[in-house]
């Protein structure tokens, strides 16, 4: 009997969507690697250059702010330090990457 009934056999399972499970990781990766550049890659990068042009910018007599948070003006400076009157008998020196900002004209007389 078994002749007159043809067997049976299961097709693969498509994809959602139709899209091979391979192109789908494919896409998946790209479109990770694309928000891991819009929102991590871009903004440090941006940061960095703007903080680049701040220090190679520094000049005798601006008014700077410190990663430390000490505010002072800029007396000396070369390659790699910087020289803060922080107020009329006090000097520190720090290395140029500690500066965090540039402070407009006048700032300190204002504190």
């Amino acid at each position: 009997m078994s002749f007159f009934i043809s067997p049976a056999y299961a097709e693969a399972a498509a994809a959602p969507g139709g899209l091979d499970p391979s192109m789908f990781n494919l896409i998946f990766l790209v479109g990770f690697g694309v928000i891991f550049y819009m929102f991590m890659w871009r903004p440090q990068a941006k940061r960095a250059k703007e903080h680049k042009a701040l220090l190679s910018g520094l000049s005798k007599g601006d008014e700077v702010i410190t990663a430390g948070g000490l505010i002072g003006k800029v007396v000396r400076l070369n390659e790699d330090y910087v020289v803060l009157s922080v107020n009329d008998t006090t000097e520190l020196t720090f290395q140029k990457t500690h500066v965090s900002a540039a402070l407009p004209k006048g700032t300190i007389k204002q504190i």
